[in-house]
């Protein structure tokens, strides 16, 4: 723990004594690594990336071989931190589209159909295994292609999808112990679309159940992290996965059209915002593809005068900051109880201005960079709204680095719910903060949202946790903590978060028809 004194450049440290009491050392300045007024100074602990084999080019996968787009054109991968070219990616077009779900159903009606579940899920184990085997590498990726920092890489991303496809591996051959009295079969080829915010979180989520149920899949990741998902498709070729199994097209949004359209897709799962969403329903409605979707959120966290005010501190930062609020299920609304409103202001001020924003790849980062420079400036449209419509912002000191694509922690007071701010998704850290004063007016305004995927509640009170997690219209409602996650448990939304769910048991009902 240290203190400064406002009147000195010493450094204050509370350290103990030989009786175990508390002392004050004093550091001479060549001793100190602290800027006044701003956080501590680490010296830089760069994760190593010389190692990082990154082709100049991706080519499509498929059919269990990579290959060029029959179109021939390619657009880059941007580093959001550097603003460096990283690689080039290949851009499928509806023909290359095409031939990829050829390959899926050839794999699908002569092999992956034909494999019992045991034989399925030692594929699956064999693909976890490798995934661990290649995660530090696999961490780095994630960290130059998107932006986000190691940590969140290294620590939450990577062990989770190695997680998934372990747990999906152990239901491959138990499916009828799954839907007791049901007869589960498989439906065909999946069509699967990832955005970019985790890569291959979101590729473990989708692929794992539909593999381990026995589907064949054609993913099309998001055309601004696409490098993660082709070093995975190297995985399936180590791991000998059967050619046509799982084929990656990488593009954009054309590409994924030709995807949803395609008469021979089987099902459709979408990750990605609402407003594509809303499409994807529409162009697929009359025709016998199932759909799940995960949309946008704008979820709420709600803090109670009996919580522990700390603790939901550092749950909120870890809900909106630490993931740059990427994540859409991020705790980008806060309701705090007016009794405590001026503490958590406080706290939450100061903790802000201890966040290092810098180098996704140093171990010390915080928060790393924003995905791209389009969504840069939309969260910058959004924080110019809430000025206009008079919320009044607040923002970190920290210093942001002359290139990439860049934003402050940041959080707004005097939000009220016609704000857009309050009301979109911002996809940036930048937290709106509101008040209640009774239960019932927080679960009213919690729920004053087209969205209902997320929201966490604060509360000493178990009785309290329960009365209110039963009112919240939210798909999944943390108590006491925020962003966490489990292979095991289910995750989803409600109204204009979508339908369906991932992870869980209940991850396997969109990749079977039961009998």
């Amino acid at each position: 723990m240290a203190r400064r004194k406002s009147s000195s450049p010493q450094l204050i440290v509370l350290s103990k004594d030989g009786d175990g009491h508390d002392r004050r050392v004093a550091l001479p300045a060549k001793d100190r690594r602290l800027n006044f007024g701003d956080r501590w100074e680490y010296a830089p602990a760069p994760e190593a990336s010389n190692y990082i084999q990154l082709k100049k080019r991706y080519e499509l996968f498929i059919n269990g071989r990579f290959v060029r787009p029959r179109a021939g054109k390619y657009f880059y991968s941007i580093n959001p931190a550097t603003e460096e070219k990283l690689a080039q990616i290949a851009e499928a077009d509806a023909y290359d589209v095409d031939l990829a779900v050829k390959a899926a159903r050839r794999a699908y009606d002569n092999v992956w159909s034909k494999l019992s579940g045991r034989e399925r899920g030692k594929y699956l184990y064999r693909i976890a295994r490798l995934i661990q085997e290649k995660s530090r590498e696999l961490a780095v990726l994630e960290t130059m292609d998107g932006g986000k920092t190691i940590k969140e890489s290294r620590d939450v991303d990577l062990p989770l999808v190695a997680a998934h496809f372990f747990y999906y591996a152990g239901w491959a051959d138990k499916l009828e112990y799954a839907f007791p009295g049901r007869s589960p079969r498989s439906l065909g080829v999946a069509g699967q679309i990832i955005p970019w915010n985790f890569p291959l979180l979101m590729a473990a989520w989708k692929l794992a159940p539909a593999l381990a149920c026995g589907n064949t899949v054609v993913l099309k990741p998001a055309e601004t992290t696409s490098i993660t998902a082709m070093h995975l498709a190297e995985i399936f070729q180590q791991a000998e996965l059967p050619d046509g199994v799982v084929n990656i097209v990488t593009g954009a949004g054309e590409t994924g059209r030709a995807l949803v359209d395609h008469p021979k897709i089987d099902k459709i799962a979408f990750t990605g915002s609402t407003e594509v969403g809303k499409r994807i329903l529409k162009s697929i409605a009359g025709t016998k593809k199932k759909l799940t979707l995960e949309l946008g959120g704008k979820a709420a966290n709600i803090i109670f005068e009996d919580a522990p005010i700390d603790q939901a501190v550092e749950g909120i930062i870890s809900g909106i900051y630490f993931n740059q609020g990427h994540v859409c299920c991020a705790g980008s609304r806060l309701f705090v109880q007016e009794g405590i409103f001026a503490p958590v202001i406080r706290k939450l001020r100061d903790r802000i201005s201890t966040l290092r924003v810098g180098n996704p790849l140093d171990k010390n980062t915080d928060i790393g960079a924003i995905n791209s420079k389009m969504q840069l400036e939309k969260i910058c449209e959004l924080v110019d709204s809430g000025l206009q419509q008079g919320a009044q912002l607040v923002q970190s000191p920290a210093r942001l680095p002359s290139k990439g694509y860049w934003y402050p922690p940041s959080f707004f007071t005097g939000v009220t719910a016609s704000h857009r701010i309050a009301q979109e998704e911002i996809f940036g850290p930048v937290l709106s903060v509101m008040t209640f004063r009774t239960p019932e007016e927080a679960i009213e305004r919690a729920n004053n949202t087209p969205y209902g995927l997320s929201a966490g509640v604060w509360t000493d009170k178990g009785s309290k946790i329960f009365k209110i997690v039963n009112k919240l219209r939210a798909g999944v409602v943390w108590a006491n903590t925020y962003n966490k996650f489990d292979p095991t448990s289910p995750f989803g939304g409600y109204k204009e978060s979508g339908f369906g769910r991932e992870g869980g048991t209940h991850g396997l009902m969109p990749y079977l028809a039961l009998d």
